[in-house]
């Protein structure tokens, strides 16, 4: 029962912490203003983790190995790194014995995790940005959603005309985004915790 309890807890907290540095990212990728505010709450939340990281990796670019700005990325996938090796603790997973090829599975679950949060983060920013254009295409989110959306919406337009005045590339990114979680990305993983 308290393990429960402490795996929710865990899953509550660090699903939200990851998703957090993977917002953070990705607006900077996009060029996201960082003047609104649910983007400075962001920072906010984030900052106690990303200052030390970026001086770590400010360092590491010194010495040219890392050419990006990747601290948020890489804390996002710390992150889930630590929620999936904590849940194998909570359920009693003899990690200290279970060898070296344990650790590429729980390393590329954690890959898969955030990569299945990075697809469900643009997934619902396009399906948000799409309802608000029909309700109230002037919210103060809007900017947001329409830097965060533009380069996916975009190269999709290229490709698929509108019907009439309808623009169809959120229906289809939504559509395509699903497929590639619910056929690849979420049986990959079962698969991969099925041998834990």
């Amino acid at each position: 029962m308290l393990n429960n309890a402490l795996l929710f807890l865990l899953q509550t907290v660090l699903g939200i912490l990851t998703l957090l540095f993977l917002l953070r990212f990705y607006f900077q990728l996009t060029k996201v203003s960082f003047q609104n505010q649910a983007a400075q709450m962001i920072v906010s939340l984030t900052n106690f983790a990303v200052k030390p990281m970026r001086r770590l990796m400010v360092t590491l670019r010194n010495l040219g190995i890392a050419k990006l700005d990747i601290s948020t990325f890489l804390l996002a996938y710390i992150t889930q790194l630590l929620l999936t090796v904590l849940t194998l603790w909570l359920k009693d997973f003899p990690l200290l014995i279970a060898g070296n090829s344990i650790w590429l599975t729980i390393l590329s679950v954690a890959l898969i995790g955030v990569i299945s949060m990075s697809i469900t983060i643009f997934l619902y920013a396009v399906l948000i940005q799409a309802i608000l254009s029909w309700v109230n295409p002037h919210t103060p989110i809007a900017p947001i959603l329409n830097n965060l959306t533009h380069p996916i919406l975009y190269f999709l337009r290229r490709f698929i005309p509108p019907a009439g005045n309808v623009d169809l590339s959120p229906l289809i990114f939504i559509i395509a985004a699903q497929l590639l979680l619910v056929t690849i990305l979420i049986p990959l993983e079962n698969s991969l915790l099925a041998i834990l």
